[in-house]
């Protein structure tokens, strides 16, 4: 699934007014020294035109105190722009980079919101289940829907197996179909069955 680019998104330039103390702070944030790359993430946090120079520094970034408070100032930078921005690191190998962003995807639910369809329609499923991952701890109403339909469609075990487990945090009654039905689409996978079950024990559905 191609991402849009943060640079394609409308007002990623800031007002004249703003180009020289942001000029600075994103010239710090490559500077050697950790500490003066993290009091620029600090002052880029007045910034909403920095997102995408701070999802960019993500992915070179070696200090990890550096890098949680480039997520810190992300967050507090809720945007569609900041949504795009993060999306490339679920396909990131640094499992610790991909799970931090899974946690700042989650507390952005508006944002996320239209990029649901294409994320679960992705050829990849690793990037499924960091969708699913995502998803399970939601706080959208939509989310059970979304993950029910992933039981649904998805043809991949594992896929389904996280979608179940996020209902289990987050279904309800309606849930009870998708999930009851899933152990006949893997007949062969003995653990769906038993995944299944917790779950509608869990939501009090069975």
């Amino acid at each position: 699934m191609p991402l849009v680019r943060a640079a394609e998104l409308p007002g990623e330039k800031p007002p004249a007014d703003a180009d020289g103390d942001m000029t600075a702070l994103l010239a710090d944030l490559h500077s050697d020294d950790s500490s003066r790359r993290r009091q620029a993430v600090r002052g880029l946090a007045l910034h909403p035109w920095a997102v995408p120079a701070l999802c960019a520094r993500l992915g070179v970034e070696t200090a990890a105190s550096v890098r949680s408070v480039i997520f810190t100032v992300l967050i507090g930078l809720r945007s569609a722009a900041t949504v795009h921005g993060l999306l490339p690191l679920l396909r990131s190998e640094d499992v610790g980079l991909r799970n931090a962003a899974i946690e700042a995807l989650q507390q952005m639910p508006d944002s996320l919101a239209p990029c649901v369809g294409d994320l679960l329609a992705d050829n990849n499923s690793d990037v499924r289940i960091c969708t699913v991952n995502v998803l399970g701890a939601l706080a959208d109403r939509r989310a059970p829907r979304w993950l029910e339909e992933v039981l649904r469609h998805d043809p991949h075990v594992n896929v389904c197996a996280a979608a179940v487990e996020g209902l289990a945090e987050l279904g309800d009654a309606e849930s009870r179909p998708a999930l009851e039905a899933l152990p006949k689409r893997f007949p062969d996978e003995p653990f769906i069955a038993f995944v299944v079950k917790a779950a509608l024990q869990r939501i009090g559905a069975g």
